[in-house]
This record gives structure tokens, sequence and C-alpha cells, in this order.
């Protein structure tokens, strides 16, 4: 009998969680494809972009990952269509047929139709661009530091975040503690109290996803911090270096974060009814995509509202995804049982703000301060991918706590064509 052929789009938290499941079973031949050769840990990106942990700290390649499973094969490539007739996806390396296919894309930034801040402001959403984020905001210092005009130096130190979630308010209160214990040294020609982080947000509370202590707390440790944090203030545009807001405000910067917002990844192939709310795939209680008889999604890219506790869809969070991945996994070594309906199982949410600053909220149960930290660290050190990445991240926070640096502040810069 021949094996089920897989076609899985996408390496993220529910794509690897799914191919786990079926690593080394001999009835289905897996296909991974996806635009990078490597695995990452999204949570901690922003420690990237701040040089606490290096890019191989929360990344592992997909080929070292699955390799002593014969029945697991990876393909670098891009999605560029679907062709549900033919049983068919189209790559930028060809053609792959398949029996089931399973997209597992994630999300991309999403900039709200403004393309002055597409073009200019700094994502935070993939390796690159965490990479590239240190590289600009250690360059932006750098040039601060012999800079002669008192009103260029300050738009070169002052910092934009733009989203409240937990992406803008956790690297918004690691720059503050950059500010506070490691720029103040490294830049003696600056005064750093000249360096402005602000954070704002459209909506009247930062972590809006969280409970009403969580949203406090994490406000009081953002002003300790002497973070300027905005709400109820729309960005509207960034032009001529000044962030424009709805009401007409404005902060002059060099430079502004976008942790605003998301949505799915585009995808041609399907029709507009198997597309709801931020072009998420509409999908069924066991993640099959509307109208189709072997697509299935899963993750931050699929919406699903079967599930009685998420009516509205469940929220764009890792957990779901690698829930959805083992169940959907799961569903398919049943041999002639019923499959099992998604329910999502909420295990909390959490927050780090700075040095012993965090919130974190469980079933029934909130905490803040040192505890929370702590639980932070224990919850994404033993998320990340392998043995190693835990062992290497953990060395890397141990140097920071007990020094209250780190030594990973290179400018690494693109080879300039000829």
């Amino acid at each position: 009998m021949k094996p089920t052929r897989i076609v899985v789009i996408g390496g993220g938290f529910a794509g690897v969680n799914f191919i786990r499941q079926l690593a080394g079973n001999e009835a289905f031949e897996i296909t991974l494809v996806d635009r990078n050769n490597y695995n990452f840990f999204p949570p901690l990106l922003y420690q990237v972009a701040t040089g606490f942990l290096t890019m191989s700290n929360i990344s592992y390649p997909f080929r070292k990952l699955f390799r002593k499973h014969k029945n697991v094969h990876f393909r670098l490539a891009e999605l560029i269509a679907l062709h549900p007739e033919q049983n068919q996806v189209e790559t930028s390396t060809g053609i792959i047929g398949y029996d089931m296919l399973v997209l597992a894309m994630g999300t991309e930034t999403n900039y709200f139709g403004m393309e002055n801040v597409k073009r200019l402001a700094v994502p935070m959403k993939t390796v690159s661009d965490a990479l590239a984020l240190r590289n600009y905001l250690l360059l932006q210092l750098e040039r601060a530091s012999i800079e002669q005009d008192p009103e260029e130096r300050k738009r070169l130190m002052t910092i934009v975040v733009a989203g409240g979630g937990p992406t803008g308010v956790e690297i918004s209160g690691m720059l503050a503690e950059m500010r506070k214990r490691i720029f103040r040294l490294d830049y003696p020609e600056l005064d750093i109290n000249d360096m402005d982080i602000h954070l704002v947000d459209a909506l009247p509370t930062v972590l809006a996803p969280m409970s009403k202590a969580s949203q406090t707390d994490t406000l009081s440790y953002l002003q300790q911090l002497n973070v300027k944090v905005t709400l109820n203030k729309q960005v509207k545009d960034y032009v001529n270096e000044e962030v424009l807001f709805a009401d007409g405000s404005k902060i002059h910067t060099r430079t502004l974060i976008w942790t605003a917002g998301v949505s799915a990844t585009p995808l041609r192939g399907l029709p507009e009814s198997c597309f709801g709310k931020g072009k998420r795939l509409l999908v069924d209680i066991f993640n099959k995509v509307a109208g189709t008889a072997n697509i299935y999604a899963i993750g931050d890219n699929c919406l699903q509202s079967g599930d009685p506790a998420f009516v509205n869809g469940h929220p764009q969070l890792a957990q779901v995804a690698i829930q959805q991945g083992r169940v959907l996994a799961k569903n398919l070594l049943k041999k002639g049982e019923s499959w099992a309906e998604f329910r999502y199982n909420d295990k909390g949410s959490m927050a780090i703000v700075g040095n012993f600053k965090a919130v974190a909220d469980l079933p029934k149960l909130h905490f803040k301060g040192f505890i929370a930290y702590m639980m932070w660290l224990a919850v994404h050190l033993f998320s990340l991918t392998r043995y190693r990445n835990r062992v290497k991240t953990l060395m890397n926070w141990a140097w920071a706590f007990f020094t209250r640096d780190q030594a990973l502040r290179y400018i690494v810069r693109e080879k300039k064509s000829s």
C-alpha cells in the first residue's frame, strides 16, 4: 500500500508539531516546504534584535531536525499558488503533488495600507527582521554619538514602538533596560537621558488579550522604566522622520519599530469563499478548509469558529498552533475511528517587561513580578526546539543576569555590490 503523500507548507509551530507526530510512520510520506531552511522561535525574536541572543539560540535547521526520519523530506521554496483540482502546489522550485495538503504558513506584518510605514518602519516578524533591527538600532546610536546638531541627535535617539501587544511591550522594556544599564556605558559621548522610548497603540490598553490585572501591572512596569506609553493613538503615516497620528499630533524620530498587527499570508488558488477576517482560511472543527476535500489549515493562518469557547476564532498564539498541529496529526493516525474535534486548551499567557518585571495569566490565577519572571523564563526555555538551543540560551541568559550586560552588540552589514 502506497503511503499517503502529505505536503506541509510552513515550518512554524503548527507545521513542525504536525510533522513530529507522523515522523517515522511509513504510512505517510511528508514533504515540508518553507522559504527558510530553519525553524525559529518567534517569542524570542526581540532578544535577537536587542543582542541578548544569537540567531542560533532560537533557530534549528529543518534537515537536521528531521534527518533521522526517512519519511520526512524538505524543500526550500516559496509557495506560488495552489492547484486543488490537480492536487498540486506550485512553488518557486517546481510542482509538488499531494494526497493531502496542510497549510501552516503563519502570518505576515500588516501595515494597514500605509505604504510609507511599510517602506520605512522596521518590522519584527522574522529572524532577518530581528537582525536588521539590531544593526539599525546600533547604527543610529553610532551616528548620534558624532552628531553635532542637537535636533538631529534627538531624532536619532528617539525610538517609537507601534503596537502594545507582547512583542511591542517586550522590546520596549528591553530597550529601556539597555538604556539604563548598557547604552549609558557604551556611549559616554551621549547624554543617555535624552533617549526617549515611546510605546504607542490605537487601543486603550497594552496587552489587550490579557487580564485587566496584567494590563495594569504592565503599564506600571513600563512607566517605572520611563517608557512613554501613549494609548488611544492611531498611527496614520510616517513622513519626513515624523510619526503622524490620526489626531494630528506627531513624534520626530528616525526609528519606527512596527509590531502593530499581522494578517495571514496571501494565497493564490482558492476561491474568496475560503477566506475570513484578516485573510485567514475558514476551517471546520477538524481544521479542513471550507469547500475543499483534502486541504487543511492549522495555526495563525486559519479561522475556526466551531470551538464553543472561541466562537469568533482562536487567538493567534503559539499554543493554538501547537495544539492544532498535534490534534490533526493524531486524527490521521485514527484508522477507522471518529476524528476528535479541535478544542483549544488555554494554558494561559505571559509577557516580560524587564528585570523581575513580568506578568502571567494562568487559568483563574494571575502572577506578577519575580514569580512571573521566572515562569516566563522556564516556559520559553523549554519551548525551544532542541536541547542544544536550551543550553545555549540558558548560558546567555545567565551571563546577562549576573553581569547586567551582553556581548552580542555587533553591527553586521551586507557587502555592497560594486
